[in-house]
């Protein structure tokens, strides 16, 4: 057989494993895996990525196994592994655009006759804005090669062809959700404690003088009065989100 050939089939099956994480990963990494960009570009970043990292992960490649199930199932394990990783890595960065929606919400902007395909039908024009703004952030700060990193670490972790160790794994998507909720509800602070005190007063108003009609005299109002905070606390929010998604891209698994 040819020694040209005879490398590349050896190489195959470990290429195909190596793609068969870092494509569903990249697939899903803030920054680089948005749905707006085009699949050609995430398709070539995932491939170049792939052949970037195949040397160095050439000595950890487990025996090629016989074309079958067993080859079958290690690509099917690292496709989990890849998807697992951009998920995590994406639900703090949801943050931003979450808190925007708390934020229209309450100040009088929300509307579901405002569909968004990937935050659901109550999503307005402010949480359209926050979610155009995380990506540019990270691109324009440089964060994304944080979990690019990440993801080259991670083959150290959890060897190609392996399965995630289920326990550990579910911990810290769990831990996740629950840090980009509590991050997005910190994020829209300023806005809840003022639409909390907004709803009371008008509430109150409405009690005492009954025959105004409370909802068209207070929803200008308060839109002008989310607007102004807005402006005032806008830079300060992002700033925040940015430092948070930092923090928590330098404690993904197979980073530092």
């Amino acid at each position: 057989m040819n020694p040209a050939l005879a490398t590349l089939l050896d190489w195959a099956p470990a290429f195909a494993l190596v793609l068969a994480r870092v494509g569903p990963a990249m697939a899903l990494l803030p920054g680089l895996g948005e749905s707006a960009a085009p699949a050609i570009i995430r398709i070539g970043l995932a491939l170049g990525i792939t052949l970037l990292l195949m040397p160095g992960l050439q000595p950890m490649m487990p025996p090629v196994p016989a074309p079958g199930i067993e080859m079958a199932s290690m690509v099917a394990c690292e496709v989990v592994t890849g998807l697992w990783f951009g998920w995590i890595a994406r639900m703090i960065v949801l943050a931003l655009p979450v808190c925007a929606q708390f934020t229209g919400y309450l100040i009088g902007l929300s509307s579901v006759l405002v569909p968004d395909t990937e935050l659901g039908a109550q999503s307005g024009v402010l949480g359209k804005l926050f979610e155009m703004a995380a990506p540019v952030v990270l691109l324009a700060s440089g964060l994304y090669r944080l979990p690019l990193a990440a993801l080259s670490g991670l083959f150290q972790i959890i060897p190609p062809g392996h399965l995630l160790p289920a326990a550990d794994t579910a911990a810290l998507a769990i831990r996740a959700v629950g840090a980009s909720f509590a991050l997005a509800l910190q994020l829209a602070s300023p806005f809840v404690v003022i639409g909390v005190g907004w709803n009371v007063a008008m509430g109150l108003i409405g009690r005492i003088v009954s025959r105004m009609q409370i909802y068209i005299v207070s929803m200008p109002g308060q839109i002008m009065a989310g607007f102004v905070l807005l402006t005032l606390t806008g830079g300060a929010i992002v700033v925040a989100w940015r430092d948070a998604v930092q923090a928590s891209f330098a404690t993904l698994p197979g980073g530092g």
